[in-house]
């Protein structure tokens, strides 16, 4: 097998052994991989006649991006591991057609940087963009702190190029904004997570890059009043917020335990925390004036001080320079490493709810979690502007069945607010049971069917997303 996969990819990017080791560990550590090799193509033609090998062999191929992922989608223990690494080239990038060509092994941060020389941003942004790649982004249908403004990787892609299970290539590479010409495959192998082909290539959308930013954190009373924030802040902007963070208490004190030199963001403790962030093109909001002012930042600092008067809020600190900006980002994005680098036992839930249900969400697990494990202590952060809420549990004790229990809990009030188990981190090893459990029979059935005449040697990423 390594003879054969030498002769497609040529003997340098066919990885045994040691040399195996850089793709041997996931970010979390909770999956270690154990590939048959690590096979490297530099380009489409090289993919097919790998996945071809596979299909007519019996081999399995788990494709693999830049391993930052938080559900053991990469795993590739007993399998090859197809890393699309080198298949690194931004093809083109078309300013006037808002929109950039690219492979899928680009990584998330270089294309942020090219096309920000060419005035366009690419909004799709995480705490792992800088090893990240575009392929594994749109295998998992990625969402990050922009989704409110831009939507999902989803909402961002126009065409992608697919190589299926069987080695066929199929050009979906479209440019179009409109194509009702069948069903939408693009979105079927949008989040399917590399079950049902490997994505190569894609079409993205661009948008003029910010000219500027105002940020702050905020304190209000509640989260139903933070949901007023949101509102007031959309319509005074225009619906220009692109990031709405919900940070509790709870999780301001773990960041300042965990991380090196990190401050609270307020002088004393708020239980609803927010970071929000309002972007803008147009010169009349971005021009500063003659002391310097931006617009935009007078125009929030505004609107908080009015509400503020009305009671709605009970801080706030407006950045007042990029060094401050990025503080405030850090804090948000430093949670996966704040919730998995403690080492106490955890359940772990990338859940949805709707907008308006996060407060009652909370308050009825709150009320749950006292039930079933009162040393408990719930480590959350929310993307709170589209629903999407990261309910991560520190338990009281190592105990499979106690982490069943809240895991459950969590899916019994996610369900119960017609909400989902799984929002932007995927389904790959880790929620399998919550799949089993919860998503409805008839669309598993569907599925299943789809990936078996897709794949029907179960080629591709065995073992994830369906139970």
């Amino acid at each position: 097998m390594i003879e054969q996969l030498a002769a497609i990819v040529g003997a340098a990017h066919v990885m045994t052994g040691d040399d195996r080791a850089r793709w041997a560990r996931d970010w979390t550590g909770y999956f270690p991989s154990d590939p048959i090799a690590v096979v490297r193509p530099a380009n489409t033609a090289e993919v097919a006649a790998v996945l071809k090998f596979a299909n007519e062999t019996g081999a399995k191929v788990v494709p693999v991006s830049g391993n930052t992922g938080l559900a053991g989608g990469a795993q590739a223990n007993g399998a090859i591991a197809l890393s699309l690494d080198r298949m690194n080239k931004i093809r083109q990038i078309r300013p006037d057609a808002r929109i950039a060509i690219v492979e899928a092994g680009v990584i998330l941060a270089d294309l942020h940087a090219a096309v920000a020389a060419q005035g366009m941003s690419f909004p799709l942004t995480f705490g792992a963009k800088g090893s990240a790649m575009i392929g594994g982004a749109l295998s998992t249908n990625a969402g990050g702190s922009n989704v409110l403004r831009y939507g999902n990787t989803r909402d961002l892609c126009l065409g992608v190029e697919v190589v299926l299970p069987t080695g066929e290539v199929m050009d979906l590479m479209s440019e179009l904004h409109k194509d009702n010409s069948g069903y939408n495959l693009r979105h079927l192998v949008i989040g399917a997570e590399g079950t049902l082909g490997v994505i190569t290539g894609a079409v993205l959308k661009l948008h003029p890059l910010p000219a500027a930013y105002a940020t702050a954190m905020v304190a209000v009373p509640s989260l139903d009043q933070a949901l007023v924030l949101l509102n007031r802040l959309q319509a005074a902007t225009g619906g220009a917020v692109e990031a709405f963070e919900f940070m509790p208490r709870t999780y301001i004190e773990a960041h300042l335990k965990t991380i090196a030199g990190a401050r609270a963001p307020f002088a004393q403790s708020h239980e609803v925390n927010i970071m929000v962030e309002v972007a803008a093109t147009v010169p009349r909001d971005t021009t500063p004036a003659a002391d310097g002012t931006v617009p935009l930042s007078a125009h929030l600092e505004e609107t908080l001080a009015q509400m503020f008067e009305e009671g709605l809020l009970l801080d706030a600190v407006v950045a007042q320079n990029e060094a401050q900006r990025k503080e405030m980002w850090e804090r948000r994005e430093a949670a996966a490493e704040v919730i998995l680098g403690v080492g106490r036992p955890l359940s772990n839930n990338d859940i949805a709810v709707p907008v308006d249900k996060v407060g009652e969400f909370m308050g009825r697990m709150e009320a749950r979690l006292a039930q079933i494990d009162p040393q408990a202590v719930p480590v959350v952060v929310a993307h709170l502007g589209d629903g999407n809420i990261h309910y991560a549990v520190w338990l009281g004790a190592e105990d499979a069945a106690l982490k069943d229990r809240v895991t459950e809990a969590v899916e019994d009030e996610v369900l119960r607010l017609r909400g989902s188990f799984s929002a932007e981190h995927g389904i790959g090893q880790w929620k399998l049971p919550s799949m089993a459990r919860r998503k409805d029979k008839v669309a598993l059935a569907a599925m299943r069917a789809i990936r078996q005449a897709l794949d029907p040697n179960g080629v591709l990423n065995p073992g994830k997303l369906l139970p």
